[in-house]
C-alpha cells in the first residue's frame, strides 16, 4: 500500500506532536535539576551542579534508591521463575480453561494500579495478616512484573513451535535435558528482556507500592512523592527524578533491542 505525500507529512506532523508532548517534560525535569534558582525561575539565569551534590549526600535518597533496586531484583527473580512456568504450561500444553489461566495473570497489569494495591492490601492485612513492609512490597511488584516475562516468553514459544523440543525427546533426552539444552538457549533472550522489563517496572512503581508499604520502607519513588512540595527539597526532588528517568530508559532500551534482536534471528532460521 502507497502512502501519499500529503499523508506522510500529517503523520510525520501528529508523531513530532506526540514526542514533543511526551519528552519535555523530561527534558524540563533534566534541565531545572542545575537550575541555580530554588523556585525553577524560567529560563534559568544560572546553572549549577549543588543540587547533584545534596543529593548524593541525601540519606533519605540513598535509602529510597537501595530499597528501589532489592525490591526491583527479588521482584525480577520471582517473575522470571513464575512467569517462564507459566508460559511453558500454558504454551505446550492443552487443558480447560487454559484461556482464563491466561486471561487471570495478565489481569495484575491490566486493571488500574490503585484498584491493584487496595486489592493486595486488603489481602495482605485481613487475609494473611501481615504487616506492610519490605516482603509485601516484593509480593506486590511481582505480581505486575510476571506479566511482562510471561507475555515475552509466550511469544517467543509461540514463533518457534515445538519441533526442536519433540526432536529432541525422540532422541531419547528427558524433560530436563531438554529444557537446560533446547528450550533455554532459544528463550535467553526473552527471558533477558522481560527480567530488565519487569526491573524497570517495578524500579518506578508507586501507586501499588503506596498501599502495600507501610510506614517501614519507603522506596525511591515515594521519597520523590514525600519529598516534591517541601520547599528545601524541591531541587534535590528533580536530581533524584532526572536519575530516576536515565536508570528507567536503560533498561527499557535494552529489552527492546534484545526484542527486536531475537525475533529478526528467528525469522532468518526459518
Amino acid at each position: 500500500m502507497t502512502i501519499s505525500r500529503g499523508l506522510k507529512a500529517v503523520l510525520a506532523a501528529v508523531t513530532g506532536v506526540v514526542v514533543v508532548v511526551i519528552y519535555l517534560p523530561l527534558a524540563l525535569v533534566m534541565l531545572n535539576s542545575f537550575n541555580a534558582s530554588r523556585s525553577f525561575a524560567w529560563p534559568p539565569h544560572q546553572l549549577t551542579t549543588r543540587w547533584w551534590q545534596a543529593a548524593a549526600r541525601s540519606s533519605g535518597a540513598r535509602h529510597g534508591l537501595l530499597v528501589s533496586v532489592e525490591v526491583a531484583l527479588l521482584a525480577t527473580v520471582v517473575a522470571l521463575l513464575l512467569g517462564t512456568l507459566a508460559a511453558l504450561a500454558l504454551q505446550r500444553t492443552h487443558f480447560f480453561g487454559r484461556n482464563a489461566v491466561s486471561l487471570v495473570i495478565i489481569l495484575p497489569i491490566a486493571l488500574p494500579g490503585i484498584v491493584t494495591g487496595i486489592a493486595l492490601n486488603n489481602a495482605f492485612r485481613t487475609m494473611f495478616g501481615w504487616e506492610l513492609g519490605f516482603l509485601t512490597i516484593v509480593v506486590a511488584h511481582a505480581t505486575f512484573c510476571i506479566v511482562t516475562v510471561f507475555n515475552n516468553v509466550q511469544a517467543r514459544l509461540q514463533r518457534l513451535g515445538g519441533n526442536l523440543e519433540q526432536a529432541s525427546m525422540d532422541l531419547g533426552a528427558g524433560v530436563l535435558t531438554t529444557f537446560r539444552l533446547v528450550t533455554f538457549p532459544m528463550l535467553r533472550s526473552a527471558l533477558l528482556a522481560g527480567a530488565l522489563l519487569s526491573f524497570g517496572l517495578s524500579f518506578d512503581e508507586i501507586v501499588v507500592t503506596t498501599f502495600t508499604a507501610g510506614a517501614t520502607e519507603q522506596t525511591l519513588p515515594i521519597w520523590i512523592f514525600q519529598n516534591l512540595f517541601r520547599p528545601n527539597q524541591a531541587p534535590v526532588v528533580n536530581v533524584v527524578a532526572a536519575v530516576l528517568v536515565l536508570l528507567s530508559a536503560v533498561p527499557i532500551y535494552l529489552a527492546q533491542r534484545l526484542s527486536g534482536g531475537a525475533g529478526e534471528r528467528v525469522a532468518g532460521a526459518r
